[in-house]
């Protein structure tokens, strides 16, 4: 309490004592016992009003005891129960958060995870995922600047998430207690499929797996694909204690049209304890592309054979080459070539513009550049009667599609007339252009899209040269016809606008998360946030339907559909103000990520502990753990000095006691007949 607080106190004292003297004592000849009282009474009000108009700070200091935390993690993941885990893992916690030393030295924390981390005393062992870096991660948000000990029950076998080592840091020791069999048993496993979801008809699809095996003497097994009763591809893999991993890679076939699926299987002589993992479905969509496309040249060049042979590699592609005059209907194809165009070109431009198909147009010395830049407006083109040798420069931030860089700056060089080209709007380069060693920043190779239409431009003539050099380096057309077929594919690929644009994969994992986003736009294309979309999903099988909302989320709605039992499903998405609907179909297939283990990750767990410095601990040593964490001195318990500043208007009784005074004077003075 400060000196002026303490002055003004005596100040009101003086002042309340001196008003109740003067109003009962002072002028009052009978100094009653009553007066006295009615005085004293008086003088208690008027020091207490006083002493809240002057509001002092009352402190008060008290002790806390704050005990350390201790974080007790507990894996609640469904592989915990497939290893039979799942009675030893709750015996296991009872046994320490039951304890009562650890309950006077810590602060027993519990929390269980498996693809969501939670505080919790009770485990269903259920998780469809374990994200053990997740828990980690929220662990050290929690217990910000605090040393502490984390006691982590597992098998320590992630299925989602990033690397768990790095997750919850090297300030705080983490003790692991390894639960399962740490038995090894034989175990052929195939750990990862890497496949496209969509091929396309008549071509081929690469399917690459990746095998492992579990145990000590050699053995041989058999990797099948089939579909149905088919098998399309058998393969036998060796292994032995050294050599313990294997990749595989397969074409397989694509020649039936939609959703075909297919299974993985790893299989041998020799008994497993888990079969469950010998076993991967997987899914492709495939799709009947058929593309027409038109060359359209009034020369003759060996580049227009070239195209031909190059986009004709990719049996989904039909090349017709026509003189600009020969072209009844625009129509009839897909993508429009345009070789050296002149004003024989004029009527077919023309057309175009109401036709609005897509565009390659490749320039050399018999191009008629005025009439280039008549017709579009992407480049603008200053060129001389001269021509010039260019050679390619790839663009390795390239983004508009996909592609690699097929050794282009070792390419024979364009030809072209000498100039300058300028670039209006919005274009990607992939291929810029250099004068021998000097670099002109000129595209060579660029890409336009507008208003859903696309365009790609060639500015040099005898490509037929780029086909034959990577022939001469990589014995085959190959990489050449690759490369001109994702160009076909751009152009092929119509980007039109749609009112309702709904975002899906065509199949999912059981147990994974299943989200449908979807954007809803005004006739302006402005994206819509007053719009009401709703999903209605049906099971194939069962005809049963389940209603959602769609949840609005920044600039798009989304709806999560987990829980959804391993089938077909097909789904409508409506907007409801305006009755626009998507319709479509997704699968989901039966594969339990968590079944896919026999031992718990010893090493792993192991190497967690030594990381924080700690160790890591086993079902059958719980009685080491607590005693270990007992006795670590860098645990106390801190006594915590609380102090709690109070004004004292905010103290309600005062007022009570004010308004009992006041009472009390009121009715003593009635009752004396002094009012």
């Amino acid at each position: 309490m400060t000196t002026t607080t303490l002055l003004l106190l005596l100040l009101s004292l003086l002042i309340a004592g001196s008003l109740s003297y003067f109003q009962y004592i002072f002028k009052v000849k009978n100094k009653s016992k009553v007066n006295l009282f009615l005085a004293f009474l008086r003088f208690l009000t008027i020091f207490s009003i006083l002493i809240l108009l002057i509001n002092p700070i009352i402190t008060k200091n008290t002790f806390e005891i704050v005990k350390t935390p201790l974080a007790l993690l507990v894996d609640n993941s469904s592989s915990i129960s497939f290893l039979n885990s799942n009675e030893k893992t709750i015996e296991v916690y009872k046994q320490i958060s039951a304890n009562k030393e650890i309950q006077d030295k810590f602060e027993v924390q519990s929390y269980q995870f498996s693809d969501e981390f939670e505080s919790s005393e009770l485990f269903d062992f259920e998780g469809t995922q374990t994200n053990i870096a997740k828990a980690g991660k929220d662990l050290k948000s929690i217990y910000k600047n605090t040393l502490y000990p984390t006691v982590l029950i597992t098998d320590g076998n992630q299925t989602s998430g990033n690397d768990y080592l790095y997750s919850f840091g090297d300030a705080n020791k983490v003790y692991p207690i390894i639960v399962g069999d740490t038995t090894r048993f034989l175990d052929l496993k195939i750990n990862q499929l890497n496949v496209n979801k969509y091929a396309f008809l008549k071509g081929k699809f690469p399917v690459e797996a990746f095998l492992q095996y579990s145990g000590s003497k050699d053995l041989t097994a058999d990797f099948t694909v089939s579909q149905g009763n088919s098998v399309l591809s058998k393969q036998r893999i060796s292994f032995s204690a050294n050599s313990k991993t294997a990749t595989v890679k397969v074409l397989l076939p694509a020649d039936k049209i939609g959703t075909q699926i297919y299974k993985a299987t790893i299989s041998s002589v020799e008994k497993e304890k888990n079969t469950y993992n010998n076993t991967k479905n997987f899914v492709v969509e495939v799709i009947d592309q058929k593309t027409n496309i038109a060359i359209v040249s009034s020369i003759n060049h060996p580049d227009l054979g070239s195209f031909k042979r190059a986009i004709e590699s990719n049996v989904q592609r039909k090349v017709t080459i026509l003189k600009p005059n020969e072209i009844k209907s625009l129509q009839d194809y897909n993508v429009l070539i345009l070789y050296q165009p002149t004003t024989e070109f004029k009527s077919l431009f023309e057309s175009n513009k109401i036709a609005r198909i897509n565009t390659f147009i490749i320039t050399g010395n018999s191009t008629d550049f005025t009439f280039l830049n008549q017709q579009q407006s992407n480049l603008s083109f200053k060129m001389s009667a001269g021509k010039e040798d260019y050679l390619a420069v790839f663009n390795g931030q390239f983004n508009a599609f996909s592609t690699e860089n097929i050794g282009f700056e070792n390419l024979p060089p364009l030809q072209n007339p000498y100039g300058t080209v300028s670039v209006n709007g919005s274009v990607s380069v992939l291929l810029s252009s250099k004068i021998r060693n000097i670099d002109t920043n000129f595209p060579l190779l660029a890409f336009t899209e507008n208003q859903g239409r696309r365009s790609a431009y060639l500015l040099g003539e005898n490509t037929w040269k780029w086909r034959l050099q990577t022939h001469v380096a990589n014995q085959s057309f190959e990489k050449y016809d690759i490369f001109i077929d994702k160009i076909i594919q751009f152009l092929s690929t119509t980007a039109g606008k749609k009112s309702l644009v709904v975002e899906h994969e065509r199949f999912y994992n059981f147990g994974a998360g299943i989200e449908i986003s979807a954007q809803y736009f005004n006739k302006n294309y402005e994206f819509d946030e007053k719009a009401r979309l709703t999903i209605a999903v049906t099971n194939s099988t069962t005809k049963e339907t389940k209603n959602y909302d769609l949840l609005k989320s920044s600039n798009y709605y989304k709806v999560n559909l987990d829980g959804l039992k391993a089938g077909a499903y097909n789904f409508t998405v409506r907007e409801l103000n305006t009755n626009n609907v998507y319709s479509s179909n997704f699968e989901i297939l039966d594969f339990d990520i968590e079944k896919q283990f026999v031992n718990p990750d010893v090493e792993k767990l192991t190497q967690l502990a030594a990381q924080t410095s700690a160790k890591a601990y086993f079902p059958n040593q719980i009685d080491a753990l607590i005693k270990s964490l007992l006795e670590n001195e860098e645990y106390k318990a801190i006594q915590k000095n609380i102090v709690v500043k109070t004004p004292l208007v905010d103290w309600i009784w005062l007022l009570v006691f004010i308004s009992i005074l006041l009472a009390t004077e009121w009715f003593v003075r009635k009752y004396n007949g002094l009012l």
